[in-house]
């Protein structure tokens, strides 16, 4: 749970967290999509579980025994957040997982698929109803506090491992210095999922927080050189840019209103991959295709990521747009 103040208002409770904002941006993009995240079962669960179910995305775990876990996010006057958090990220191991997911989906483990950490699967959801199984996995996203935190992040990582000969994979680090103060240990951290995904999407903040000894540009490079096929780094109300073994781009922000920045960069990811997927670019079979990106497509990538994010900005909280909204403002 978010739970948002400022020296204007009242706090004033919102479900999120990182990778459930991009669960909800995928869903509202009319992807198919599964969220493994756990929550308690008290009035914060409850109000989690709600809004899965509202939003037609299905949920891997049940309710378990601990408190939901909570970020208490402060405003300043420009609509930027800085945040507190009280948490337990405790999950099953990944047999379990995986065995959920599968059973879930209607198959077996033995047929070689896998479980996930938040996925966008093979059908969008007017052609699956909310009560159908799932289809086979066919991208994993995960990131932030869950690839961080300890004992969560492990397995998390052990889930990444088992679904890379099906799935592509995505991972946002969202650095959190209070939560892991230990910079070395932060980085090493997150270049063990950098060295495992495809796709990687950070902020500048991420960047100046986890190499300040380096610019945005190395950092990138470095990155790329690690494995994945994708690098994309936000950089506010400068824009983005992106990098491909294809080359270099870069995109304006779209000029809005900020009402505040929380899940904007999520809007960003999610919109990312549901372009990526328009591409038929996700999917393990088409990680060479993927790796092959032209500039023309990471430029349509960046476009359409940074207008969703205009779009989240442009509202309290995080609200990624729905797949009309988006459409409607790329036409504009």
């Amino acid at each position: 749970m978010d739970v948002v103040q400022s020296e204007t208002s009242a706090p004033k409770a919102h479900v999120g967290g990182s990778p459930f904002n991009v669960a909800v941006g995928l869903a509202r993009l009319e992807h198919d999509v599964v969220f493994a995240g756990r929550r308690g079962d008290d009035e914060y669960g409850r109000m989690i579980a709600r809004s899965l179910r509202a939003q037609g995305i299905t949920a891997l775990l049940e309710a378990d025994a601990s408190p939901t876990s909570v970020a208490r996010a402060t405003l300043d006057p420009t609509g930027q957040a800085s945040y507190e958090f009280t948490l337990d990220w405790t999950l099953p191991s990944a047999d379990e997982l995986e065995a959920k997911f599968c059973a879930l989906a209607g198959e077996t483990a033995e047929s070689g698929q896998t479980g996930d950490a938040g996925r966008t699967g093979t059908a969008t959801k007017d052609q699956h109803s909310q009560d159908q199984h799932p289809g086979p996995l066919e991208h994993l996203h995960a990131g932030s506090i869950g690839a961080m935190l300890q004992p969560g992040a492990e397995t998390v990582k052990n889930v990444i491992d088992r679904a890379h000969a099906v799935a592509t994979v995505s991972y946002d680090p969202n650095y959190r210095p209070t939560l892991v103060p230990n910079r070395d240990e932060a980085r090493r951290q997150a270049e063990e999922f950098i060295s495992r995904a495809d796709i990687i999407q950070a902020s500048t903040d991420d960047l100046d927080l986890l190499y300040p000894e380096r610019s945005h540009r190395e950092t990138m490079d470095a990155w790329l050189q690690m494995g994945p096929a994708l690098v994309t780094v936000t950089r506010g109300p400068s824009g983005a840019m992106g990098l491909t073994r294809a080359g270099f781009a870069e995109q304006e922000a779209f000029s809005v209103e900020v009402a505040d920045t929380v899940g904007a960069g999520d809007s960003f990811m999610a919109a990312t991959l549901s372009t990526l997927r328009g591409m038929n670019l996700l999917g393990a079979s088409r990680r060479p295709a993927l790796r092959e990106i032209s500039p023309e497509q990471l430029s349509t990538v960046l476009r359409t990521a940074a207008r969703a994010a205009a779009i989240n900005s442009s509202r309290f909280g995080a609200q990624p747009p729905t797949a009309e909204e988006l459409d409607h403002a790329l036409r504009g």
